[in-house]
């Protein structure tokens, strides 16, 4: 499992002007990451703008990303949904060369009760081939993965070996880190909470502002791992505001400006998403120079 401590990003997908997807902007964004210093990445999570991508489109992209990270760093695929049946035959069609597990975000819209949910990750566990790692973010899919929910799933199923927990509920946070299986994962879902929750003892974090200061965020999230809370503040002090411009107007339009003003790729997202405005872009640039300096 230590193929999961530390800093993980979950990476935008770019697209060109026509929408495309960008083959060599991504490819400029996997080698700026792992130049960055991060541990691992996640290919086509929701910040990767999965939900507008088809199948033939994800295929693609899991296997480019595959042939540009060529065993550098760990890759875990975005794979999840509420159609329970669907998401299955996409992790028994998936190709997982090259792959160490599988983020699968709780079903959004369908509101599940607990035993649905339960049932829907017992499903994937039983399909899968890869390990498991769950994501909790109850603002995207209305409805939370409980503390509860999670503990019976992670001691009941050997390869569910982790939980992206994005609910803000730090109560839920405090009964997780209690009680879970010694190995099971706990890695933070957000970004500006991700010094207290490695305090709690979190493993790390799936990060979207990594995409942009992947150098700068993975030297703190590694500060904190290492118990230097103090050094580590400074620096999640001085990113505040960025992260704070990053989500003013949406994710991933936020991140997409910071890289383009870094020449990372472009800053194009595909509707209904739309770019950040650009007083927002203009502050963002700013806050970013800032950083990078």
């Amino acid at each position: 499992m230590n193929k999961f401590y530390g800093t993980g990003v979950a990476m935008v997908t770019p697209f060109d002007e026509d929408g495309r997807v960008d083959y060599p902007g991504l490819k400029n964004l996997i080698n700026y990451l792992i130049d960055g210093g991060v541990e691992f990445l996640v290919s086509l999570g929701t910040t990767g703008e999965s939900a507008t991508l088809n199948k033939e489109e994800k295929k693609k992209v899991f296997a480019f990303t595959t042939e540009v990270v060529n065993g550098r760093v760990n890759l875990v695929a975005g794979i999840g949904g509420n159609n329970t049946h669907e998401v299955i035959e996409q992790i028994i069609q998936f190709d997982a060369t090259g792959y160490d597990a599988i983020l699968s975000v709780s079903p959004n819209y369908n509101k599940p009760t607990q035993e649905g949910i339960y049932q829907h990750y017992k499903a994937i566990a039983e399909a899968s081939a890869l390990p498991i790692i769950l994501y909790n973010v109850p603002a995207r899919t209305a409805s939370n993965v409980t503390a509860e929910t999670t503990l019976r799933l992670a001691h009941d199923f050997k390869n569910i070996i982790g939980i992206k927990e994005a609910s803000g509920m730090f109560d839920q946070f405090n009964q997780i880190m209690r009680d879970k299986p010694e190995d099971f994962l706990f890695l933070s879902g957000d970004d500006p909470v991700a010094l207290p929750m490695i305090a709690l003892g979190a493993a790390g974090i799936i990060s979207v502002v990594g995409n942009a200061i992947p150098r700068q965020f993975s030297d703190m999230i590694r500060l904190c791992l290492n118990s230097d809370f103090k050094t580590a503040q400074k620096a999640h002090s001085a990113f505040i505001e960025f992260t704070r411009l990053l989500f003013a107007e949406g994710n991933p339009a936020g991140v997409k400006s910071a890289l383009k003003y870094l020449g990372i790729c472009g800053d194009m997202v595909r509707l209904p998403l739309v770019k950040v405005s650009s007083g927002l872009s203009e502050k963002i640039a700013s806050e970013t120079q800032k950083i990078v300096k």
